[in-house]
């Protein structure tokens, strides 16, 4: 019983971290580098959810009922909240 109720946390952990990580990166993206065009290159996303991803990995190796996964999951938020700030930004200036 206890099993289930820690792996059923571990996985609310991981999927609120990759929550916020989307939400934190897409508003940074939209508000803080509007107006820098490097964010709209094909593999910034990819370079902010691997650098959200390293920085992460320490951290929930010392946390206890998160992993790796956790680490993994928060970087693919980061990486998808960036592409999708990015492409609110072309929205707004009708790039795209």
């Amino acid at each position: 019983m206890f099993h289930l109720f820690g792996s059923m946390l571990g996985l609310a952990i991981a999927v609120g971290a990759s929550l916020v990580g989307y939400w934190q990166a897409r508003q940074f993206t939209q508000n803080k580098l509007r107006f820098v065009d490097g964010v709209h290159k094909m593999g910034v996303p990819l370079l902010a959810g691997l650098g959200a991803a390293l920085v992460a990995t320490p951290i929930v190796w010392i946390l206890p009922l998160v992993g790796t996964g956790t680490a993994l999951l928060f970087g693919l938020g980061v990486a998808l909240g960036v592409s999708a700030g990015a492409k609110e930004i072309r929205k707004r200036i009708g790039a795209g």
